[in-house]
Formats: structure tokens, sequence, C-alpha cells
């Protein structure tokens, strides 16, 4: 039995990680004024980035830093349309994702022959779960994370940009600096969730991000928009995920099992989502006078 309990614990951490990156990293978007919807595709991008960066160099480090490179190339991309260009944020999200899906697709059959997965890559090789070092700077991220937004001068500038962009303004402060700062860290972070993503699976097939961008979204909302709260609710979606696998099988429809994670998350953001209070000016433009 505690064997068991230790596999069950650490297929939680691993499954989860994808989650507590991009749920994380959204936090600095949002406390800063932008919804980041794009989020499937940072991860998308992220994924896609690892893979091509082992692929062609052999080095799995390499591949965490093309992923970032996609992630923040992405991300520079939403922010330069919703705050530069003051674009609606959600319409800019979901826009990307769509571009992402479709040129990770398309380079697929450019580098593979392939537009549904890529050749096999070793991943990151490690002799326990535990010591994955990209497992490990997720953990470490979320007290970084905390401390930077909630004991730093930075942070308090960040969040006071989604409070009130112009009073950050009248004090002398650049709103699109710091708008640009928060959307750049949620795309980077985003990206390691799906450098990890493919590492674990050893390849990159696509759409492999499954909705993963989305819940993230949720268990950031669910976790009040603070860095520790994120992480505790991608546990626990991470938890309901691995149950659904650990399901004895034959019980129900295999389709309704796979679906568990989804549900969930929905019954737990209605339940959520009335009592969390976002920061006042998330999702509205901020023009200059």
């Amino acid at each position: 039995m505690e064997s068991l309990a230790t596999v069950f614990i650490l297929q939680v951490l691993r499954i989860s990680v994808p989650y507590l990156f991009a749920s994380v990293g959204s936090v600095f978007s949002e406390r800063g004024g932008v919804i980041n919807l794009a989020l499937e595709g940072l991860i998308l991008a992220g994924a896609f980035g690892a893979m091509l960066g082992q692929h062609l160099t052999g080095s799995a480090w390499a591949g965490v830093a093309v992923a970032l490179v996609l992630g923040v190339i992405v991300s520079l991309l939403h922010a330069f349309v919703t705050v530069t260009l003051r674009a609606d944020q959600i319409v800019s999200g979901i826009a990307i994702n769509i571009l992402v899906m479709g040129a990770t697709r398309f380079s697929l059959g450019l580098f593979f022959g392939s537009a549904m997965n890529s050749a096999r890559i070793a991943g990151m090789e490690v002799s326990m779960p535990l010591f994955d070092p990209l497992l490990i700077i997720a953990v470490c991220s979320v007290a970084i994370a905390q401390f930077a937004l909630f004991r730093t001068p930075y942070g308090l500038r960040l969040r006071a940009a989604g409070e009130s962009a112009e009073a950050v303004e009248t004090a002398g402060l650049s709103v699109r600096r710091l708008r640009y700062s928060g959307v750049l860290i949620s795309g980077a972070m985003a990206a390691l969730g799906g450098a990890f993503l493919v590492f674990q699976q050893h390849s990159f097939t696509d759409n492999m991000s499954a909705g993963r961008g989305y819940i993230a979204l949720a268990a950031m909302i669910i976790g009040k928009w603070s860095p520790a709260g994120a992480a505790l609710a991608s546990l626990l979606f991470a938890a309901t995920e691995a149950m659904s696998i650990w399901f004895p099988s034959g019980w129900l429809p295999s389709q309704l099992v796979q679906s568990l994670p989804y549900v969930i998350t929905l019954l737990v953001l209605a339940g959520f989502v009335g009592k969390s209070a976002p920061p006042k000016e998330v999702g509205v433009p901020y023009e200059p006078k």
C-alpha cells in the first residue's frame, strides 16, 4: 500500500508541473492587468521548442533554451496586441492559441514529414523523478513568485498596474513596461511547462497541450491570483487527472473517465469564481491621458 501511495504522489507531482508553471506564471500577467488566455498556445510553443532544440543539438538544456525563446516571442506578440494596440485580450489569446496550433502542425510536417508527431527525443535523463531539474524549478518558482509579488517593490508596482493603472502612471512609472513584464514572465513559465511535458512524453504530438492551459487559468482563478494558491489548485487538478488514470476499467465508459478532470475543473471553478476577486483593471486596456 505504501508503495502504491508513493507512486500515486509521484504521478500527481509529475502531472502537476505543466499546470503549476502555467498557472503561477499567469498570476504575473493578470496581476499586471492582462488576461493571458494564450496559455494553451504558450505551453504548445514551449513543448515544440524543447523538442526541436533537443532533436537538433542532443541537449535537453538547449531544448529548454529554445522553449524559453519561443515562449517569450509568443507572449511578446500577445503583449504587443493587448498592451500597445489595446486590442481585446480574450480575442488575442484565442487567436494566438489557434496560430500556435497551426504553426506547430506545419512545422512538424516541415521537419519530420508528419503533421501528427515528431521523432523520439531522450528528454531529461534523471535517476529519480524527484530529481528532475524542471520539477525542482517548478517547486522553487512558487516560493520565488510569492516573494516577488508580495515582498518586493516590483511586485507592488505590478499589482498596482492591475488595480489602478492611472495611479501608477501618476507616480511616474510605466504601465506599459510593467504589463509587458508580467506577460513575458507568464509566457516564459508556461513554455517551461511545455518543455517538461514533451520531455516526459519523449516526443511532440499535435495539440499535446490538450487543454492544460485552460485548466491552468482556472487554477490561477481558484488560487485567488496568488502563486501559492495557484500551485495548490494545480495539485488538485493533477490529483483528479491521476485518479482518472487509476480508476478501475470497466466500471464507467472510458470517455467519461477521461473527461473527469475537465468536469471537476468546471465544477470547482463554478464554486469559486464568484468568491474570487480579480484585480480591478484586469482585462481593461490602459489609454494614457
